[in-house]
Parts: C-alpha cells; sequence; structure tokens
C-alpha cells in the first residue's frame, strides 16, 4: 500500500504543485488538499495520513498552532514542515508543536520526495541550512549561560513580553495578554535583542535566566 500523504497549503498552485510531485513517486499517494487550517482540523484526524505537508503561513491560523492541535489527536501521524521561514523561532515552535521534519520551500521535487523516505524509515529531515540554525541556537543557549544577563535597560513591558517569550507565548499570543497590536510586540522584541545584543530568543531568554534576581522579573503584568 502507498504511504498516504495530506498538503496544508493555502497557494493553489503549490499545493497541487506538492500533490503531483508525491502522486509521481513510487510508494506515495496524496489522499488530501486543505487550504486552510479549518479544514484540515476537521478532514485529518479521520484520514489518518502517514505523513502531513503543512506551510506555515496559512490564512485562518498558524500551521505551527495547526500541527500543535493535530498532534494529539493523530499520534501515528508525522508532520514535515515546508515553508519560507528561516529564522530560529519559527523552527523551534515548529519542532515544539510536533514537527519531525522541517524544509525551506521551494524544495526540489527530488529532494522532497527523499525527506518523504526519510521519515518513513525514522529520520528527521531538514536542508543543511536549517540543522545549522538548530546547532547554532543551542550553543547560543549555552553562551547565554555563561555571560552575565543585562536588563537593566529593559522598561517594565520589555521585560514582560521577555517573560512571556520564556514561558512559550506566540507573538500574537503575547499581543493579546498585553492588549496591544501585534507591530507593537514586534517593535519590543527587536528593542529587547538590540538591548541584549542577541539575535534570537534562545540568546534572550538564557540572558533573563542567568540574570541576578530582579523582583520585576518575578511576575508578568497580563492586565490590558
Amino acid at each position: 500500500m502507498p504511504v498516504k500523504i495530506s498538503i496544508i497549503e493555502d497557494d493553489t498552485s503549490v499545493r497541487q504543485l506538492l500533490a503531483e510531485q508525491v502522486n509521481q513517486a513510487e510508494g506515495f499517494c496524496c489522499v488530501s488538499q486543505h487550504p486552510t487550517t479549518q479544514s484540515a482540523l476537521s478532514q485529518l484526524p479521520a484520514l489518518k495520513p502517514a505523513i502531513v505537508l503543512v506551510d506555515i503561513n496559512l490564512p485562518d491560523l498558524s500551521g505551527i498552532e495547526c500541527v500543535r492541535r493535530l498532534k494529539p489527536l493523530m499520534p501515528g501521524t508525522q508532520f514535515m514542515m515546508l515553508t519560507v521561514y528561516e529564522d530560529s523561532d519559527h523552527i523551534f515552535k515548529a519542532l515544539e508543536a510536533g514537527a519531525i521534519g522541517y524544509l525551506l520551500k521551494p524544495t526540489p521535487g527530488n529532494k522532497l520526495i527523499a525527506a518523504l523516505r526519510q521519515i518513513c524509515n525514522g529520520g528527521a529531515p531538514m536542508t543543511g541550512y536549517i540543522a545549522r540554525k538548530v546547532v547554532q541556537s543551542f550553543q547560543e543557549a549555552a553562551d547565554g549561560k555563561n555571560t552575565p544577563g543585562n536588563l537593566e535597560g529593559l522598561s517594565e513591558r520589555e521585560l514582560d513580553v521577555l517573560r512571556l517569550l520564556a514561558r512559550g507565548y506566540f507573538y500574537k499570543e503575547i499581543a493579546e495578554a498585553l492588549g496591544v497590536k501585534l507591530s507593537t510586540i514586534n517593535t519590543y522584541i527587536m528593542r529587547i535583542y538590540e538591548k541584549l545584543q542577541v539575535h534570537s530568543r534562545a540568546r534572550a531568554i538564557a540572558k533573563m535566566k542567568n540574570s541576578p534576581e530582579d523582583p520585576r522579573l518575578l511576575a508578568v503584568n497580563q492586565s490590558k
């Protein structure tokens, strides 16, 4: 029996191309295509495909959150992100949500099929660039543990944002918790990175955890 593959992708041309590549490969078949997270959440648990290809930037809910919700309902299904996002935050959020692999678009058809076969054989496919990003993030986090924290320059609201980042909140969730716009959170995070002289969430959190006790960090003001 061919391995059943489903695709969650809002771009029609990309979705159809992926389906064609899957159907033309020996041993695989595309059993469903979903342009939205809602479609995937309502249909995939019954279909139970072996592997789901997931875009991150979907119109109704992020692909990462889609994986987070589907994984408990489909423990036997493997999820692989196929997206344009190559920053550490998106990579780690996807892996934490339950994704087994992370490839960048556009991925040639032969490499996509090779990645699907790798998953079937128990692997976790990533491009070399993504793998390096993962390693660098771990190294930055480790370095941060040995670097004194420097939170004195952060404002109260920036500390709130940093604490919520450490709790694993998505940017949109932070905006909702603090009652501000998503664009405002993006600005806060850029300022935090600049003041702490870091370039990733992992490094910023490591500096916070390594900081001397600061009463401002004991609680997060989530009031609007």
